[in-house]
């Protein structure tokens, strides 16, 4: 399959062996040490407050600032649809995914109806 590839034919393929040897041996070092770990160790509860500010920076991001057909989306509806994903995420069994699937389904209904507020 890769006969006869040379110079600038062959560079896609060696990026591609590249990139896999990296994940792979990255993910073989996390198995090796995982055993190791303490997983109530300062530093990974920073990496978790991390995790959830780069998190509640993107949710913010998208309410304040869309991109793309979001933007045709009045502040206020993102807001309400936001505070209704959030408020179903915190009332109803605390899972994420049902918190989106309301958010996503509130704005695909109020845009779909022409809600507007302001």
């Amino acid at each position: 399959m890769l006969d006869g590839l040379t110079g600038a034919d062959a560079w896609p393929w060696v990026v591609l062996v590249a990139c896999a040897g990296v994940t792979y041996s990255a993910r073989w070092l996390g198995v090796m040490l995982s055993g190791r770990v303490n997983a109530g160790d300062e530093i990974f509860k920073w990496v978790n407050c991390v995790a959830w500010a780069m998190l509640g920076a993107l949710v913010a991001r998208l309410i304040l600032l869309p991109s793309g057909p979001l933007a045709t989306v009045p502040l206020s509806t993102r807001v309400i649809c936001a505070a209704l994903a959030f408020a179903s995420y915190r009332l109803i069994w605390r899972n994420a995914l049902f918190g989106i699937a309301v958010g996503v389904g509130a704005i695909m209904a109020f845009t779909a109806t022409g809600f507007k507020l302001l």
